[in-house]
This record gives C-alpha cells, sequence and structure tokens, in this order.
C-alpha cells in the first residue's frame, strides 16, 4: 500500500503534529480567554488524514479532540453550557471526518497500486526490456515516454532470431503517450509474427502494414483518428549481406573506426499506414555490409527533434562523434542523460534510441576480409562527423 511506503515519515509528521496539538493547547490555556489560538487546530488531523497511516491518523485526531474539548471546557468560561457542547462536537465530528478521509485515501492509493501493477505488466509484455539480443546482435538503449507515469507510448522496437537471420525493428505511432499505444501494438504484434515467417523485409512491412490498414479501419468505425507509423527494418545474415528497408522513418546512423555517418538507405518509402499512396512503387530493401566493428545507431525523431531552452533540436549526430570511445551501454546511459539536460526534462515526444552492434566475441571470429566488405558510402550521404577516440565494439 503506498501509505505504507515510508512508515518511519509517516510517524514523524503525525509525532510533530501531536506535539504542536499539544503546545498550541498549553499556550491557549495561559493566555487570556480573548486569545482562542486553538481553532487553529483544526488543520492538525486533516495534515495527518493526507500523510500519515490510519492508526496514526487516528492518533492525531483523539489527541486534537481532547485538547480542543479541554481549551472548549476549562479555558473559556463565558461559554454557555450549549456552546461548549457544540465546540466540543465539532471537534469529535473534525476527528472522524480526518479518520474516514484518511482510510478513503488508503483505498484509493491501494485501487492505485494495482491498476499500475497490471498496467506496468501489459507494457512490459508489449515493449521488451533493454538491452535486446537477437542471436549474436545486441541492441542497448532508452526509452522516454513523452506522457508522464507511462512506460510505453508511441514508439515501439524489437529485435528478434528467425529462421531468416536477426531481424531488427524501429518505429514511431503518429501522435505520442497513450492514443498511440493502440496502433504502436498492432504494428509491432505484426512484426514479431511476421518476422518469422516472411522470407523478405519486403513482405513483413507488407504484413505489417496490413494490421494497420485492419486497426485503422475498426478506428474509424469508432470515430478514432486514424495513424500512421514510420519504421525502420533492418535484417542481417550470415550467408548474404545485411538489408535495411525504410518506411518512412528517419535516417540512421553508422559510426565505424570512430567517425559517424548518417545514413539514408532506402529513404523515400512512405509510411506504413499510407502504402495505399505509392500506387505500383512498392517499399524495396536496400543491401549493406557492415564491417565487424562497426556501430548502427537507430533513433525515433522524439531524439533528434527535441528542443533545447533556445529552440534547437538536439544534435545526437555531434553528441555521438563525441563519444564513440564508450561502451554501449555507457553511451545509451550518458546520452538519456545528456537529452534529458538538454531539454530541461520536458520532452515534447517519444523518444526512443538503440545502438545495434554484433557481439565482439562473434564479431571477432566473422572472418570477413576487406575485399568482401561493402563501403558505407558515407561521400553519398552527409559528411562525416570524427569522435575524439577509436570505435567502440
Amino acid at each position: 500500500m503506498p501509505a505504507n511506503r515510508a512508515p518511519h515519515r509517516g510517524r514523524r509528521v503525525a509525532v510533530l503534529l501531536i506535539l504542536a496539538t499539544l503546545a498550541v493547547t498549553v499556550t491557549d490555556a495561559a493566555t487570556r480567554p480573548e486569545l482562542h489560538v486553538a481553532l487553529f487546530l483544526g488543520i492538525a488531523p486533516l495534515i495527518a488524514a493526507l500523510r500519515c497511516t490510519y492508526r496514526w491518523t487516528l492518533a492525531v485526531a483523539a489527541v486534537y479532540a481532547v485538547c480542543l474539548s479541554y481549551i472548549n471546557i476549562y479555558t473559556v468560561p463565558d461559554w454557555a453550557t450549549a456552546s461548549k457542547i457544540v465546540g466540543v462536537f465539532g471537534a469529535v465530528l473534525v476527528g472522524v471526518f480526518a479518520a474516514v478521509l484518511c482510510r478513503t485515501r488508503l483505498q484509493r492509493e491501494a485501487l492505485y497500486a494495482r491498476t499500475s501493477m497490471v498496467a506496468d505488466a501489459v507494457q512490459r509484455a508489449m515493449l521488451r526490456e533493454l538491452p535486446l539480443t537477437a542471436g549474436p546482435l545486441e541492441a542497448f538503449g532508452f526509452y522516454v515516454s513523452a506522457q508522464e507515469g507511462a512506460r510505453v507510448g508511441g514508439d515501439i522496437y524489437e529485435a528478434v532470431e528467425t529462421p531468416h537471420g536477426q531481424r531488427l525493428m524501429i518505429g514511431d505511432v503518429q501522435g505520442k503517450g497513450m492514443p498511440a499505444i493502440g496502433a504502436g501494438h498492432e504494428v509491432l504484434a505484426s512484426f514479431r509474427e511476421a518476422a518469422h515467417h516472411q522470407e523478405s523485409l519486403e513482405s513483413v512491412a507488407e504484413r505489417m502494414e496490413q494490421a494497420l490498414t485492419r486497426y485503422n479501419t475498426r478506428s474509424a468505425e469508432r470515430g478514432a483518428d486514424e495513424r500512421f507509423v514510420t519504421a525502420l527494418l533492418l535484417e542481417v545474415r550470415d550467408d548474404r549481406p545485411a538489408r535495411v528497408l525504410s518506411c518512412g522513418h528517419i535516417p540512421y546512423y553508422l559510426v565505424r573506426d570512430g567517425v559517424v555517418h548518417e545514413r539514408t538507405d532506402g529513404e523515400g518509402a512512405l509510411p506504413l499506414g499510407l502504402g495505399g499512396l505509392a500506387g505500383d512503387d512498392p517499399r524495396r530493401s536496400v543491401p549493406v555490409r557492415p564491417r565487424p566493428g562497426d556501430w548502427i545507431v537507430m533513433c525515433t525523431d522524439g531524439v533528434t527533434e527535441a528542443r533545447g531552452a533556445h529552440g534547437e533540436f538536439y544534435p545526437l549526430r555531434e553528441r555521438l562523434a563525441g563519444w564513440t570511445r564508450l561502451d554501449p551501454d555507457e553511451l545509451v546511459t550518458t546520452l538519456r542523460a545528456d537529452l534529458e539536460n538538454f531539454t530541461g526534462g520536458r520532452l515534447k515526444d517519444d523518444a526512443t534510441l538503440l545502438v545495434v552492434r554484433r557481439a565482439p566475441d562473434t564479431a571477432s571470429r566473422t572472418g570477413e576480409s576487406a575485399d568482401d566488405r561493402l563501403p558505407a558510402r558515407p561521400e553519398e550521404e552527409r559528411g562525416p562527423v570524427s569522435g575524439d577516440g577509436p570505435r567502440v565494439g
């Protein structure tokens, strides 16, 4: 029960309230009847009802009722008997009200705790805890919901080991927070199923498109908003080049030898939910061949479009370039802290970032030669940003 999480704190508050009540009573008894300061004591049991356990609230209420009854009966000689009875009855009534208020608060907190526990379990089932592993791949990262108290919202991610290699996905649902969860769950569940059974990334994306279309149809029937989802899919196989497919998602970053390259592989396809507008121009994946020591950094626009105090966007690329010496877990921890500091803790959108790499023990056994590696083509993208140290991985 939430009220019992800090019993010592509640006890201290109750003891202070009791001491204050006794002190005011003594002061009131020692002064002239014209100065009736005990009338202000009614706040003590109310504070206890909001801060203390039920037993300590009863203790404060009892002390208050006794003290105020004493004041009304013995220190106000000019009051008529009826007035004194009314004063005593009022003191008892305040004490009873405080006890009822405390009981109601504790019941509501217990209900909230149970509801939060169920909601937390549901949210954990929807999005797995980071870091993720899929075969030899590791995905470190963070996810921050823009809605306070929510574990999940409009961003989704997953990494799975399948018969068709390791497949990873990061997505961003239109909108943020709780209203976007439904669409995100449909797309995520579809990816988890299709990734195991579909031969190509194009087929996986098509299944995700179909799932979101069905969801939007049901939403329209209920009068709710239809949504689209941007997504970036990555597939890594041992027997062929890796492939990337973008569904209207923002670019990802390749970190190679301490240099950060912004990659727009496959960019130009429409987001999920809008595929019908493409006509005869289907989504197509593109091949890439990362080197064993490379990192891939995938994120949602909640990171790159986070704004600082003066309205500037978060410089993710420059931050990555300055921290390439860090291990992945240290990097994501540093990036998250820096993002929250940059925005002052006021994120306007859900923010997700994944740092994907091949586990060091497997990367050292890949045996790729320099002739087999497909260049990252950074010269075709924006110019590289150099870090201050060697690559990590």
